[in-house]
């Protein structure tokens, strides 16, 4: 089986070869940076389609960690153009923190269409390395779709950890590994290099729900699901909070 996904790899690879040269001479990072954003806008279109249901499912109760000042203090991760802020109740106070500054202009009009939000301000850093918000600053994390791209999970916990206050809640839905005995994982094993390059370090096969349930979060609520999505490739998916 490995030998059958290697040959598979090296064929699409050589299929798509100048996305491997533009990698190898330093290009396609920064050509990848400028075009994401569009693809992204096009595709939160159809995904907040078909997830509509279970995003308002599970944000449904975020205004019971609101502050002192009766409004939420969430931080998205991996905000993107603002896919989810149409789910948030009225109210929330926001913090977006995406390494890709690309998606400022994106942001500044979804936060204009977003007129029951209060948007606090946006940071361009990884989400292994936030810095800049302070500790035990936030009622909310949030993260969609972003795991799959974070290249060392148990350190982006720990920044989440950080950053939440005591009783705070961490949101996320997120596609992972397919079962590994099924056709689905077999064709992310072969789609994975070249998938990781034109979907901006995306991994097809993360197995995010192990650094969440290795996280020390006093309770997770985690769930494993098929999501109502056309891309059958990324259809396993986790839902579900924890708690600090």
């Amino acid at each position: 089986m490995e030998v059958t996904v290697f040959i598979l790899q090296l064929a699409i690879s050589v299929t798509v070869f100048p996305i491997f040269l533009l990698h190898f001479l330093g290009l396609r990072g920064w050509i990848c940076k400028k075009l994401f954003p569009y693809f992204l806008v096009q595709f939160t279109k159809s995904y907040n389609r078909d997830m509509a249901a279970m995003k308002q499912e599970l944000f449904s109760n975020l205004q019971e960690f609101a502050g002192s000042s009766g409004k939420v203090a969430v931080m998205e991760v991996g905000c993107g153009t603002g896919a989810n802020f149409k789910f948030y109740p009225p109210g929330c106070r926001i913090t977006c923190v995406d390494p890709n500054p690309n998606f400022e202009k994106f942001l500044i009009k979804s936060i204009a269409e977003s007129r029951h939000l209060q948007f606090e301000r946006f940071i361009v850093a990884p989400g292994e390395d936030m810095h800049q918000i302070e500790d035990n600053s936030m009622d909310v994390v949030v993260c969609t779709l972003v795991l799959c791209s974070v290249q060392q999970q148990e350190k982006f916990i720990k920044e989440v950890h950080r950053v939440l206050r005591p009783g705070g809640a961490f949101y996320f839905i997120e596609h992972v590994a397919a079962e590994p005995s099924s056709w689905n994982f077999f064709w992310q094993q072969v789609l994975r290099p070249t998938w990781r390059l034109v979907f901006d370090g995306c991994d097809l096969t993360k197995e995010s729900w192990k650094a969440l349930e290795q996280g020390s979060f006093s309770k997770l609520n985690l769930q494993h699901l098929q999501a109502p999505i056309s891309w059958k490739i990324v259809r396993p998916h986790i839902i579900g909070y924890a708690l600090k």
